[in-house]
């Protein structure tokens, strides 16, 4: 630690007696006084002590750094005498390097010759032999030696072919030629791979290939190894599967047994796509091409499906540059005649299909279906007879058949889909937006003009007249399935063409013929507010039944003991049911715009309705009660028009109970005063008393 003075006398003084820092001792400072002076002096010697040492270890280390730099002197010199040694060592180990190169230069230019000589020497001994006709050498009795021997026929085979043929056939080398030993030998080769593959000997293998790879039998020999590839590889019934495993088995071993992987791994590939695949797939849709349009779909869209991923597993392979270009080429080869005619096939079936689904569902309904006039004096007739009440026939009687299915919908959508995946798949990309226009035409032929109009011009041919007794309305169940059939309609043209059309000019023509099913539908729901005439002809029909003239006009005034008339609760509970089925039926704007017209005609029925009759005070009070009621029932609207109506009719009711003196109160009164003066005085004139002279000259 370092050292502080402080604390060495703070320490010092503590240690001695008297010193004063140990409590309850007396603090004497002679004494304090004597241990500092007593330690001064032993300092003082320590000092000194310390010195004399340092001075001699100062003596003795300058001794020794005279040693050191003359040791050091010494070894530099040292130093320098070695570095001169390896200099000369140095020179003369280059001198003796360049003498052995040159020498090393000219037994080169000898040794050279002299192995071509040995070499030619050699190649002419085995052509002795072979002019001979014998072969004595070991090389070309002994199997094991068949590397050295497939060398030396390679290289006569050579020279064989350098000579001229006549040569050739005076010096009897015809042997070097295919038929001769040449040819033997590369049967041996191919012969020993074979045994080599079979006994799975990667090495064996990968040193025959490398002899065959300078004969012209190479090629046969990747033949060879192909074919037994697949000995035994194709035995379940996914033949796909068992391609995917065989290339993935094939690719680990032909990097270690040949040179060009590659190439050998595509030659696999082309084999099986154009033997196995091709075979599979010809069997597979051939089976059903003429008879069976449905099953030769299916099986034409999971083949290509599962071919192209199939492809998609290869392209993991090193198969060369353009892999891609490859593949595709394979898989067109295997399905160009399949796929040329292919939209066609699909027209042709989704169309048969879709009438087919059409056909049953009508005749499981015991229907015929009948041509409905669209124009001409028929549709004349009908609409004449809808809004005018003329007898010009009775409308079509549909039983309360809608004539729509959520089944079949469902169906032709469903086969539609289908389609349009299979088109997506199937179609060359150039033609894949006209392919899908083409499916979605016959979506619409056979859904929304076959099915769906159909269904609307049988449910307006059969609205019935407004006079009719007990009518059933089955237009707005027709209405209400329509519109939801529709919103599946748009769902599917959205999901599955959009995708299919969205990048080319067809999506306009699409969504241009959206746009006239669209309008062309609306137009038919229009016609179909012929409905509510019919709505208002029950209304009549219950209040005509139903409503008494005595109900207004009690014989005892006294004894009335209902809230309200029973007409008036007939009317409420049919109203209430027809707004409801309304709201089911219809979505959006439509709602409001059909239950707003329906309110004014309602409220004009009860309006002309209370004018039939003569109220008594009593009978005036139930005249109220029941436009209340009508006004409750006018809420169900949620029409702000349809409820200030009623809310003005409930105000004129009043007039009929009004004592005669608050008439011309009541008349000016915020929901009376802007009314027209007859409308109030046709009112009052319902009352019995209006004829007294007072009435009368308090209303003027």
């Amino acid at each position: 630690e370092p050292f502080v003075a402080d604390e060495y006398i703070e320490r010092l003084a503590w240690r001695t007696p008297g010193g004063g820092s140990r409590g309850g001792e007396a603090f004497d400072p002679k004494r304090l006084l004597e241990e500092f002076v007593n330690h001064i002096q032993e300092l003082q010697v320590m000092d000194e002590r310390i010195q004399r040492k340092v001075e001699k270890l100062e003596q003795q280390c300058q001794k020794e750094a005279k040693e050191f730099a003359k040791k050091v002197q010494e070894l530099q010199k040292s130093n320098q005498v070695a570095f001169q040694h390896f200099q000369e060592l140095d020179e003369h180990i280059s001198y003796v390097a360049t003498k052995v190169c040159h020498l090393g230069d000219q037994l080169e230019g000898v040794n050279t010759p002299r192995q071509r000589a040995v070499e030619a020497q050699k190649l002419m001994k085995y052509f002795n032999e072979f002019l001979d006709g014998e072969l004595k050498s070991d090389v070309f009795t002994n199997s094991e030696k068949i590397k050295e021997a497939a060398d030396i026929i390679q290289k006569l085979h050579l020279i064989a072919q350098e000579l001229p043929f006549d040569s050739l056939m005076d010096f009897c080398c015809y042997p070097f030629s295919s038929p001769g030993k040449y040819h033997d030998l590369e049967c041996q080769l191919i012969q020993e791979f074979t045994s080599a593959q079979r006994r799975g000997e990667i090495s064996r293998m990968r040193e025959v290939a490398a002899v065959l790879l300078h004969f012209k039998g190479y090629s046969h020999c990747v033949d060879v190894y192909i074919k037994q590839c697949q000995e035994g590889a194709f035995l379940r019934n996914d033949v796909f599967e068992d391609a995917a495993i065989l290339c993935q088995r094939v690719n680990k071993q032909v990097g270690e047994v040949f040179s060009n992987p590659e190439t050998v791994l595509a030659k696999l590939i082309q084999n099986i796509f154009e033997v196995k695949l091709q075979s599979y797939v010809k069997d597979q849709l051939e089976e059903h091409r003429k008879s069976d349009a449905e099953q030769y779909l299916k099986n034409l869209y999971d083949l290509y499906t599962r071919t192209t991923n199939l492809s998609s597993k290869l392209m993991e392979f090193n198969l060369g540059t353009d892999k891609q270009t490859f593949l595709s080429k394979l898989i067109k080869s295997i399905f160009i005649s399949y796929l040329e005619n292919y939209i066609e096939v699909e027209i042709g079936y989704l169309k048969s299909r879709s009438a087919m689904i059409l056909q049953r569902y009508y005749d499981s309904k015991n229907h015929q279906k009948r041509s409905i006039g669209t124009g001409g004096i028929q549709d004349l007739k009908e609409r004449i007879r809808q809004r005018t009440n003329l007898p010009l026939g009775p409308s079509i009687d549909t039983h309360g058949e809608t004539f729509l299915s959520q089944e079949v919908v469902v169906n032709l959508l469903q086969e539609t889909k289908q389609a349009f995946e299979r088109c997506h798949r199937l179609s060359d990309p150039s033609d894949l937006p006209k392919n899908a226009f083409r499916i979605f035409s016959m979506l619409v032929e056979f859904l929304c003009t076959e099915h769906i109009d159909y269904a609307l011009e049988t449910g307006l041919a059969g609205i019935p007249s407004s006079d009719s007794k007990n009518a059933n309305l089955y237009f707005l169940d027709v209405v209400h399935q329509a519109n939801t059939i529709f919103h599946l309609f748009d769902k599917q043209f959205n999901d599955h063409l959009m995708p299919l059309i969205s990048s080319s000019p067809k999506l306009s023509e699409c969504l241009q013929k959206k746009k006239d099913i669209i309008e062309q539908m609306e137009v038919k729901l229009d016609m179909g507010i012929d409905t509510l005439n019919c709505m208002i002809g029950q209304m009549k029909h219950i209040l005509a039944a139903e409503q008494k003239k005595t109900d207004f006009k009690p014989e005892d005034e006294n004894n009335v003991l209902i809230q309200y008339t029973n007409a008036c609760v007939k009317v409420c509970g049919y109203v209430r049911k027809q707004v409801e089925k309304i709201r089911n039926s219809m979505d959006g704007k439509n709602v409001d715009t059909v239950l707003m017209e329906l309110g004014v005609r309602f409220h004009r029925l009860i309006y002309e309705h209370l004018q039939q009759y003569s109220y008594s005070c009593m009978g005036g009070m139930l005249a109220i009660c029941d436009v209340a009621e009508y006004r409750k029932c006018a809420k169900d609207f949620k029409i702000a028009l349809v409820l200030q109506l009623f809310d003005t009719l409930h105000a004129l009711c009043n007039l009929l109970v009004v004592a005669p003196d608050n008439l011309k109160q009541v008349c000016s009164g915020e929901q009376l005063a802007n009314l027209d003066k007859n409308i109030l005085h046709s009112f009052v004139q319902l009352r019995v008393d209006y004829r007294s002279a007072r009435l009368a000259r308090h209303f003027s």
